[in-house]
């Protein structure tokens, strides 16, 4: 079956869904997105992803393109024209088309990008039962990594950097070893305490809507939290290593640079965190 994409107001198969050149978010990652996972074909996380959407807006000065009713409307149409139970749905914003100029256009109206694929729920199953391997290397992002743009060269490093050493994901760190985040997840430890431990969203962390949910499940679950930042080294040492996003829900990472983590088996909070956060997001998702 064709994939479909919705693009400023039109549905259009894959290869006629297009963007104009001068597209301010070809030229200068001008723009802001979203993912959603899709379960049952329904949205998770919808209020919370709606939420950072509008921040990240509010804070490049895009305007907000429709409300959040119709644009829930566009996503579950995109969802249901490419038929997609289990999957993700991407959303981009940008400023819009105007002449290449990096001072803002006045009369450029914003783009609206809607894309979605199914997902192998079974595959990322499996792999956080066995657990998968990560790996670091500095963070070289920019200042406002609270804004979530499509600006993501050094994600896309990152990324790569995992990829090529048979690694699942790269957690970043900071000038003093200090773990940031990961090329698209949030981290998380057990450290040798036995304490949960996540860094706070003030100091450049994307305030993940996994995580948030995440930060929920764990009160509700009774589970002490110090939100405050652990080294790589730490992380090296701890019980527990794991990271959360829309896409990996809580995925335990067993090794770290090679070095094993704990048992080198997933650990049993990022176990029961991945099981009760599955079944809450299942349940709640519109």
């Amino acid at each position: 079956m064709s994939r479909v994409a919705y693009v400023n107001g039109a549905y259009n198969p894959h290869g006629q869904a297009v963007v104009h050149i001068e597209d301010r978010g070809f030229q200068f990652a001008d723009g802001v997105y979203e993912v959603w996972s899709v379960m049952d074909g329904r949205l998770a996380d919808f209020d919370g992803h709606m939420a950072r959407l509008n921040r990240s807006l509010d804070a490049l000065k895009i305007e907000i393109p429709m409300t959040a009713a119709a644009l829930g409307v566009v996503l579950r149409e995109t969802i249901r024209r490419n038929r997609v139970r289990e999957g993700m749905v991407y959303l981009q914003v940008t400023r819009g088309t105007a002449a290449r100029d990096h001072a803002f256009p006045t009369d450029a109206a914003p783009s609206v990008i809607v894309t979605a694929k199914s997902v192998d729920r079974a595959r990322g199953q499996a792999m956080a039962a066995k657990g998968a391997a990560g790996v670091t290397q500095p963070d070289i992002r920019w200042g406002r990594c609270d804004i979530k743009t499509v600006g993501l060269l050094p994600n896309v490093l990152a990324k790569q950097a995992a990829r090529e050493r048979g690694a699942y994901e790269c957690l970043m760190y900071d000038d003093m070893g200090l773990v940031t985040e990961g090329a698209s997840t949030n981290a998380w430890i057990v450290d040798e305490e036995g304490r949960l431990r996540t860094r706070d969203t003030q100091a450049n962390i994307l305030r993940g809507i996994t995580r948030e949910a995440v930060l929920k499940l764990i009160a509700a679950e009774g589970i002490a939290l110090d939100e405050r930042p652990f080294s790589v080294e730490e992380a090296k040492r701890a019980r527990e290593v794991f990271v959360t996003a829309a896409s990996a829900f809580v995925m335990p990472l067993i090794s770290l640079d090679g070095v094993k983590i704990g048992d080198g088996k997933p650990g049993p909070v990022a176990t029961r965190l991945r099981d009760v956060y599955l079944e809450q997001a299942r349940r709640e998702a519109i």
